[in-house]
């Protein structure tokens, strides 16, 4: 897979597999000069640092493939880097959005994997429900549009008609807007700097219902706060958070935690962390992605021994 992501008659790279499984074709992408439609968020969470430099080195095209980072991606056409302010990332809240801490707490699978406004996976489903998601993707678009984290924000707009938008220093907001429907951001990745002609419903501004937006609550939905932490401190510490969680959000879809110790394990991996979050090599973060993801489960584990039967 990685000679031929890295052939010489290819041009666009899809990289869709989730995980860390991808990094060695996408690299071979980034070094050879292919534009890379990035759908594969954990790519940049955890080796962020070693993709965007492969695209530099071999001036390759890192296009995102999520809703919210093409919306991004397509507000800031034309414009100058200085003039960014802020990038306002959207989410829908997931289906506890309205839910308090002590109902979440007694929350099945079956009603995680409800998303009010996309038809996902189970993985990407839950992470939407806890937030995580948003989280991963504040991490993904620090790495797309070279900001720090304290200049992303996430607006909770339930409607999921605003895909997400950005502020500029003259106090204009540019949003991108349509129908929740993945093949307009996947045929954008495809067909930039041109559009495809897409035979899709289309968005009726006089029908669409009233867009309203919030603030997401950190202290109901704890994850956002554990990824901007992550995002600050750098170097291995998305690469842990992300490892940790998907050995959490295991757990709950097979039964052993509840909903409410997703996050409460991710927070012990991290918060029990007793080496420096270092990335200095591939090699580095690929081992603390394994050592979190162990004592993730090890965390599971005691969780489940202490557990009222």
């Amino acid at each position: 897979m990685r000679e031929a992501a890295g052939a010489g008659n290819v041009d666009i790279v899809l990289a869709a597999a989730s995980g860390i499984s991808s990094i060695r074709p996408v690299l071979a992408a980034a070094e050879g000069g292919k534009r890379i439609a990035l759908a594969n968020k954990e790519l940049l969470v955890m080796a962020g640092k070693f993709v965007t430099a492969a695209a530099r080195r071999g001036k390759g095209e890192i296009l995102p493939v999520d809703s919210e980072h093409s919306a991004v991606f397509q507000a800031l056409a034309g414009e100058r880097g200085e003039d960014v302010r802020r990038i306002l990332l959207t989410a829908s809240g997931g289906p506890f959005r309205t839910h308090t801490a002590a109902r979440m707490r007694s929350a099945t699978v079956s009603q995680a994997l409800v998303h009010p406004t996309w038809r996902m996976g189970a993985k990407i489903s839950v992470d939407s429900a806890t937030l995580m998601n948003k989280g991963l993707e504040v991490i993904e678009a620090t790495w797309l549009f070279g900001l720090p984290p304290s200049r992303i924000d996430v607006v909770i707009h339930p409607q999921s008609v605003v895909h997400s938008m950005v502020e500029f220093r003259d106090g204009s907001v540019m949003a991108q807007m349509g129908i929740p429907d993945m093949r307009i951001p996947i045929g954008y990745a495809f067909s930039y700097p041109g559009r495809l002609p897409l035979e899709l419903p289309r968005l009726q501004p006089h029908r669409t219902e009233a867009l309203t937006f919030e603030r997401p609550d950190r202290k109901r939905f704890p994850a956002l706060r554990l990824a901007y932490a992550a995002a600050e401190t750098g170097g291995s510490a998305p690469a842990v958070l992300n490892g940790a969680n998907e050995e959490a959000v295991r757990a709950f879809l097979s039964g052993r935690i509840a909903f409410t110790d997703i996050v409460r394990v991710v927070e012990r991996v991290l918060s029990s962390w007793a080496r420096a979050f270092t990335a200095r090599t591939l090699p580095e973060v690929l081992a603390a992605d394994a050592q979190a993801r162990q004592e993730a489960q090890n965390e599971i584990s005691r969780h489940r021994r202490h557990r009222p039967s």
